[in-house]
């Protein structure tokens, strides 16, 4: 063999003993936990009835092979900094708060979301509204007539109880994120459930609200659909993304996908999809996301 072939031959053995190398680093560099821990961020789901979620962890046990933890959250922010941290692996964010998630781990991925049914605010489909919402009887018959009223906001965190208020509803007043140039105060509730009960308590004069969580207060006997009237509604968002670590490794995503998008034929998941007005989950990508980025990316605009 010439110099030359022994060259071209030892360099073609260095470049597949790096081939391989590489491989198998990636594939070492993917996690495969002893355990999962999921979380979801606030709702009156996750706080008052956490046994609802039991049918979706016993499938993510099944499908997974492995124990699944319930991590309960104390904010949007919480879940945000467990995923980002990894000690939580899959978790189900807000639009926004998976957004910003994101933008803190880029590997983040989603890849699922809920259908609704109607409800009494909720249209059909992966989408909701936010809504501006006042007590049936309130002297505030106009968004003119709001102005200087005490407005209930859900968490800095949530896409329709703060980014879509700030970023829609106030282009559409004049004071674009700075509610707080139309509102006399501008209160931060703790969730939506909390806004709706504010305004049926007279707490706040009128709340932004998705329109799935209004449903849950009213299915929870808490309100009735009479006790509200709506004085403005965003654009469709889409639901809730499904997220999970982007370096588990990937048979255990597909396990995962599979638990979610598989759950409505097992009849013991009926309690679950029918607590959350649902019929079941299905496929989402980070680009149906893309609507939120556009608000964020305004928002911060706006405050620069």
């Amino acid at each position: 063999m010439t110099n030359l072939k022994r060259t071209v031959a030892g360099l073609a053995t260095l470049g597949a003993a790096i081939a391989y190398t590489t491989s198998g680093a990636l594939a070492e560099e993917c996690k495969n936990p002893d355990a999962l821990v999921f979380s979801i961020i606030p709702t009156e789901e996750t706080t008052q009835e956490l046994d609802i979620y039991k049918p979706l962890l016993d499938k993510l046990k099944e499908k997974t092979g492995k124990p699944v933890e319930f991590f309960m959250p104390t904010s949007y922010a919480s879940v945000i900094e467990g995923m980002v941290n990894g000690w939580v692996q899959i978790g189900v964010h807000g639009p926004n708060s998976y957004v910003l998630a994101k933008e803190k781990d880029p590997t983040l991925e989603v890849f699922a979301t809920y259908t609704k049914t109607k409800g009494h605010f909720q249209e059909e489909g992966p989408g909701y509204r936010a809504v501006l919402v006042v007590k049936a009887d309130s002297k505030f018959d106009s968004i003119d007539a709001l102005k200087g009223s005490v407005v209930g906001l859900a968490d800095p965190a949530s896409t329709s109880g703060n980014l879509l208020p700030r970023m829609v509803f106030g282009e559409k007043i004049g004071t674009g994120p700075e509610l707080e140039k139309y509102f006399s105060k501008v209160v931060y509730t703790g969730g939506h459930d909390q806004s709706a009960l504010a305004v049926k308590e007279g707490r706040v004069d009128d709340a932004f609200v998705a329109t799935h969580r209004l449903d849950n207060v009213i299915d929870r006997g808490l309100a009735k659909k009479e006790d509200f009237r709506v004085l403005w509604q965003s654009d469709i968002i889409p639901q809730d993304p499904m997220v999970y670590r982007g370096d588990l490794c990937e048979p255990l995503k597909a396990s995962i996908r599979e638990a979610f998008l598989t759950l409505h034929e097992d009849p013991a998941a009926k309690p679950l999809f029918d607590g959350i007005s649902s019929t079941k989950f299905v496929a989402m990508n980070d680009g149906d996301y893309d609507i939120i980025r556009k608000l964020v990316a305004a928002e911060k605009a706006a405050s620069q």
